[in-house]
């Protein structure tokens, strides 16, 4: 299993600079660096994504940055173009599963998953956030890694993009709770709708409120 790690370093002022933490991890002999982040750690309803994104030599993108920061319309364009050019891959992880093991073994299983899934064989990745438990491969984590390094920016994207299309399909079967408007997040709208209706299949039980509708039990 990877371990997290002190493995790399980007000094100031050229940790901002674009792919420096990539370039810094191939200076210590990695060939190829994957970025990977998630999406859907804090809804009520549906699956965590995860993303793992390798970047080819030969392209430069521009306007990629952190999901969060984009309109819709950007993020979808920019999933278009990142899935054009680069190497990525998704792992998903159910509502279910999420309440068995928790949601932070589940977001590590589907960073794991999203790694495992890549076409290409990723020896090291740069992931979003706190060291992850269970990577294959060795990594560094970055606090607020979507802004220091363009692969998990582009990993962000496409982990929101793919997420939130998820749910907007879940709608379909579970129309009454608005899942393509909120995308699962705990908004007065989806309490609402959870009080009125109950949890569906593709509710969290082990989360708040949704625990509280179901009387405390799953």
């Amino acid at each position: 299993m990877g371990d997290a790690g002190l493995l790399i370093d980007v000094p100031s002022p050229f940790a901002s600079f674009p792919f420096a933490w990539e370039q810094a991890a191939k200076s210590r002999g990695y060939l190829c660096v994957a970025g990977v982040d998630e999406a859907g750690r804090g809804p009520l309803a549906g699956p965590v994504v995860a993303a793992a994104i390798v970047f080819p030599d030969y392209w430069h993108p521009e306007g990629i940055a952190d999901s969060k920061a984009l309109t819709a319309l950007q993020r979808d364009r920019l999933f278009q173009q990142i899935c054009e050019a680069c190497a990525y891959g998704v792992g998903v992880v159910s509502a279910g599963e999420i309440d068995d093991i928790n949601i932070l073994k589940a977001t590590h299983k589907a960073m794991r998953l999203a790694l495992e899934s890549l076409p290409v064989r990723a020896d090291y990745a740069l992931v979003d956030g706190l060291p992850v438990l269970g990577l294959p491969i060795p990594h560094q984590n970055l606090v607020k890694g979507e802004r220091r390094s363009v692969s998990v920016a582009a990993a962000s994207i496409i982990a929101k993009v793919t997420r939130d299309r998820m749910m907007v399909a879940l709608h379909q079967s579970y129309p009454a709770y608005g899942f393509n408007r909120h995308k699962g997040y705990p908004t007065p709208s989806h309490i609402r709708a959870l009080e009125e209706h109950g949890p569906c299949p593709e509710h969290r039980r082990s989360f708040e409120p949704v625990r509280r509708v179901c009387g405390g039990s799953r």
